[in-house]
This record gives structure tokens, C-alpha cells and sequence, in this order.
């Protein structure tokens, strides 16, 4: 498929298929070409992934996918009844072993000085929101489900346990508000481009690339809470040296201001593990899948006690100076 619609809507005579990663992809003169579904972006997000694209590799940002433009010199094609994009990657390599923290600090840097206003990919100033959303929602579902008896050992660990995440919720969101309040941004607190998910499998395929799909326009500490969180519970024995490594690495090239390490353990303190957990539980009409997500929420509830233990400890873990910058945490997590 893919190379009937290069050839047809690129004019790329390409032949030799493969599969990057997820997607169809092919070769043709030294060049990688993948095809990438994008019904579920707006023309306009499109334009804005593409201009940050460019906007990176003429910054010197290495291995970023750019948008192949079609015979008309649009960013994306309708193929078939649906809406696709093809990323162009002038040469993939191998990963090798590299520190992902001075990477992604390199990354971030050259995100801060895009010049362009990034209007529909901005998530600057809404964390917030978002979370009293997602928190009003399960709320929501949750009260519908009181009265009821439960239908399933998923349903009644989330009856039970809501409560206690309901309460971890609303002080996340508290202490963003107070940092918000209480500190005043730097320069390197601008709105940088991001992912919307950023962990250790980010940049660890077989192929070293940097797909605009994954990318959010934020502030940086989105992705250093998300690499953070999923570190920790990859194993919460032993994240401890992995994670002073990254923080290492990356205020070797770019330190995190007080407003930074608030923001940081704002994201941190959300429960976002146990909102995608319920979430996707609710949402699945696979049984198997269903079974995985109720022993994972299991694992989460047994670890909640090592958790707050995680959350009380974090800033003395990463070396900050809390007291000096009257960083306050919630009492309650050292009792």
C-alpha cells in the first residue's frame, strides 16, 4: 500500500517495503519513508507538527522524522477514506548505548526557541484543567457505581480505592496552584516541545528516530515526571541510580529552576497511573486485557504505602534544596 500511494499522491517510485517500529515504511535513494494514519489530528495540528519538525532539524536536532509534502504540497494525503502523513528520515541508525537525560535537555533547549506560536498542541497552563476533568469524570462514575453491587474484583478495588486517589488527586492539584502562585517562572521555564508520554522506550526502538506524532508543545518537567513515574514503577526497588544519572545528565546541560522542581513534583504527586489503569479497564472489551489491568491495580494498591514513601523522599533523592526555596510537601505523607 504504501508504495502505490507514494508513487501516486509523492511521485516516489519506491519499492523496497519494510516495517519501522509500528508502520509500513520503505527505502528508495538512501531515504525512509513511513506511513503514518493521522485521522485522529486536525489539519491544523498537522501544520504545526510539520513547522516544529523544521523548525528542530534547522536547529541541529538529529534524527527527527519531517513531513514528505505530496504533489500539491500538503502535509498529509486522504488515502482510501482515511487521512495519512509520510515522515521522511534522511538516514536511521542503530541505537547505541546514550545518556538520554543530556539528550532530552538538548532537545528541549532547541524546542524553547521555536518562534512561531504553537496554539492547538499547547498544553502550557492546563494541567490543572485537565486534571479536574479526568478527576470530576471518574468521580462521576464512581458515584453511579456506590449504589450497586459490584460485578467484578476490578469493581470493587475501585470502589475502595477511589476515595484515597481522589484525595492525592486534589493535592497535586493544590500544590501546582500553589506553585503557581507562591514562584515565578525563568527563561527556561518556557513552553518547549515535548511528548505526551515520554519514558525510557521513547527513543529505545531499533531505530533511533524522534516522531512529531509523539510531541505536545509544554513545559520540559512533562517529560522529565512522565520518564520519572514509569521508571519507578518498572521496579521501586531499585529506580533510585537510574534516576540521579538522568537528573544528573540533564542539569548538566540545563538546571531546573524552583518553579521547574515544583512543576515537576506536581505531575509526580497526580495519580495519572491509577487514572489510565481505571480508565483503560472501563474502556476495554478485551477480557484478557481486563485481567492484566485488575492485577496491575492490585500491584499499585499494595505499593501505595512505598509510594508515598517515594513522594515524601523525592527532592532529597534529587538533591534539591527544598528548605531554601521553602518547597513545603504535604504532612501527611511522612506520618
Amino acid at each position: 500500500m504504501i508504495t502505490r500511494l507514494l508513487n501516486e499522491v509523492y511521485g516516489i517510485k519506491a519499492e523496497e517495503e519494510m516495517r519501522i517500529g509500528n508502520y509500513a515504511a520503505c527505502r528508495f535513494n538512501n531515504q525512509y519513508y513511513m506511513l503514518v494514519p493521522a485521522d485522529h489530528l486536525q489539519e491544523d495540528e498537522i501544520m504545526e507538527l510539520d513547522q516544529i519538525a523544521a523548525h528542530l532539524v534547522n536547529n541541529g536536532e538529529r534524527h527527527v522524522s519531517t513531513f514528505l509534502k505530496t504533489k500539491e504540497g500538503r502535509e498529509f494525503s486522504n488515502w482510501e477514506q482515511a487521512k495519512y502523513c509520510v515522515l521522511v528520515n534522511q538516514q536511521l541508525e542503530r541505537r547505541k548505548g546514550m545518556k538520554c537525560g543530556r539528550k532530552l535537555a538538548k532537545f528541549h533547549y532547541r524546542g524553547r526557541s521555536v518562534s512561531f506560536p504553537v496554539k492547538k498542541l499547547s498544553r502550557i497552563g492546563q494541567w490543572k484543567q485537565m486534571w479536574e476533568t479526568r478527576l470530576d469524570q471518574m468521580e462521576k462514575v464512581w458515584n453511579e457505581m456506590l449504589f450497586q453491587e459490584p460485578e467484578s474484583d476490578f469493581d470493587r478495588l475501585f470502589l475502595e480505592s477511589f476515595p484515597y486517589y481522589m484525595g492525592i488527586c486534589e493535592n497535586a492539584i493544590q500544590f501546582l496552584v500553589d506553585s503557581e502562585f507562591d514562584d515565578e517562572p525563568t527563561m527556561n521555564d518556557s513552553g518547549t516541545v515535548c511528548h505526551g508520554r515520554f519514558t525510557s522506550k521513547t527513543w529505545s526502538g531499533a531505530y533511533y528516530l524522534k516522531n512529531p506524532f509523539e510531541w505536545v508543545f509544554d513545559h520540559s518537567t512533562r517529560d522529565l515526571a512522565e520518564w520519572t513515574r514509569e521508571r519507578y514503577f518498572y521496579n521501586i526497588k531499585t529506580y533510585e541510580p537510574e534516576l540521579k544519572q538522568f537528573l544528573k545528565e540533564y542539569q548538566s546541560i540545563s538546571p531546573l529552576s524552583s518553579f521547574s522542581w515544583r512543576l515537576y513534583y506536581s505531575r509526580l504527586f497526580f495519580p495519572l497511573h491509577y487514572f489510565e489503569c481505571v480508565e483503560a479497564y472501563y474502556s476495554s472489551s478485551s477480557e484478557q486485557e481486563k485481567h492484566m489491568l485488575e492485577e496491575r491495580l492490585e500491584k499499585y494498591l499494595q505499593q501505595s504505602v512505598d509510594h508515598e514513601r517515594f513522594l515524601a523522599g523525592f527532592f532529597e533523592l534529587a538533591e534539591v534544596p527544598r528548605k531554601q526555596w521553602n518547597i513545603t510537601v504535604p504532612e501527611w505523607l511522612y506520618v
